[in-house]
């Protein structure tokens, strides 16, 4: 049932584990009017199902999530849109809550406080992967408002994560930067923790602007140092991006091949952003 699952083998008696290849996605996918997610019905006359179709097609192993309410119980939704394996976090009491998704269980969660917003918080889960090292995800919505809110906002996060996270963890930060340019004071604050990519995922034409208009690359998946350097490029139906992908179904071809998604799914009413993916191969 698990894509990517641990693969064991013995060779003269010594139990050697296979490569295990992980995709995380960045998902600010809700649309309609009331920032939240609706199941795909099947037959894709509700727009608000869009995100669930996207995610179904990308088949990540962790999803750092924004705007994080469904139209029915969490849980049924996780279900319906990804399978029963997967386990959830998500912050309560809160507007638009951030969370993470995960194939792999949770450990511990929580939430850290971020300095210039009320209505979300930084989210985050220790994600224990079977043999491997453990990784520490954190889902973060900046602030609209302005670079001076962001460059506060991710001063406070790499904090937190100095003071909670062990040293040499691998760590992913994901979600909506809201970021107006990959030259943005935000990525410097965070750069002592995640390795800021000189090159971005894109789509197939090389655009990596996330947001719905194309125009600004809100939308991240960073890595800390260690899980970096085992970043692969991402192989998605008969297409292979060498830095990571930026969905969007309104250009992704052959789409034929990333069913249930339909070509408009990414330019529906009130679309909020496009979905990054990285992967990567833990040795």
């Amino acid at each position: 049932m698990m894509r990517h699952f641990l693969v064991s083998f013995v060779v003269f008696g010594i139990a050697r584990a296979e490569p295990l290849t992980i995709r995380a996605v960045a998902a600010n996918l809700t649309s309609g009017t009331k920032q939240s997610y609706s199941p795909d019905n099947g037959n894709h006359s509700n727009p608000e199902g869009a995100g669930a179709r996207i995610l179904k097609a990308l088949k990540p192993d962790i999803v750092m999530i924004q705007e994080f309410n469904t139209s029915g119980p969490v849980r049924q939704w996780i279900n319906n849109t990804l399978g029963e394996n997967y386990n959830f976090m998500r912050e309560e009491d809160v507007q638009i809550p951030n969370g993470i998704i995960s194939r792999f269980p949770i450990v511990a969660s929580g939430s850290w406080d971020d300095p210039e917003i009320t209505n979300r918080e930084f989210a985050w889960a220790q994600l224990h992967v079977p043999d491997k090292s453990d990784i520490w995800v954190v889902s973060v919505h900046l602030h609209s408002k302005g670079e001076k809110s962001r460059d506060t906002e991710t001063a406070a996060l790499a904090r937190f994560i100095a003071d909670k996270v062990p040293k040499d963890s691998l760590i992913l930060i994901g979600g909506d930067f809201n970021a107006h340019a990959t030259e943005e004071p935000c990525f410097k604050q965070l750069a002592p923790v995640v390795v800021i990519p000189a090159n971005p995922p894109a789509d197939q034409s090389g655009e990596i602007s996330t947001n719905a208009a194309r125009k600004h690359p809100y939308d991240w998946v960073l890595a800390s140092p260690p899980l970096d350097q085992a970043a692969v490029p991402v192989k998605l139906a008969d297409g292979e991006f060498p830095h990571g992908l930026v969905f969007d179904s309104r250009v992704f071809e052959p789409l034929d091949k990333v069913t249930p998604v339909q070509k408009s799914d990414s330019g529906v009413p009130n679309m909020q952003h496009m979905a990054v993916v990285r992967d990567f191969r833990l040795p």
